[in-house]
């Protein structure tokens, strides 16, 4: 089980250097998620996958009784989900607003690209005006 976990893991990372590498920004955020994905699946299979009862301490006993499970990588994984979320999540608003901005998504575009101006008016008014 660990060596096809093992496997799976180079196959995520190998996709999401690939995705990374791609000339499109949505492609990178695709292999950025990957890239996740694969480092919680890592951290998962470095507990043992073994199975057993869930760590719980009876009543009276200072360990564990039999075989129980590591919750120590569960938790861990459960952290870098909300880590990556949050990465997801910032590098998604980071793309939309290059969007808005640049009307592409091609990184090698968005170097040359100039800012669209927003014709929306501004609420800043100089000091003194429009008082009577």
């Amino acid at each position: 089980m660990e060596a096809l976990t093992a496997i799976l893991v180079g196959v995520l990372v190998a996709a999401s250097v690939y995705l990374m590498l791609a000339p499109s920004f949505l492609r990178f955020l695709f292999g950025l998620i990957l890239l996740s994905n694969a480092a919680n699946l890592i951290i998962f299979a470095s507990g043992r996958m073994t199975e057993g009862a869930p760590a719980l301490v009876p009543e009276g006993a200072y360990v564990p009784d039999g075989v129980v499970g590591n919750a120590l990588p569960q938790a861990l994984v459960l952290t870098a989900i909300v880590i990556g979320f949050g990465l997801f999540a910032f590098t998604l608003a980071l793309a939309f607003e290059a969007y808005r901005r640049l009307r592409t998504m091609e990184t090698e575009e968005m170097r040359e690209a100039e800012p669209v101006e927003d014709h929306a008016p501004t609420a800043a008014t100089p000091a003194g005006e429009g008082r009577a």
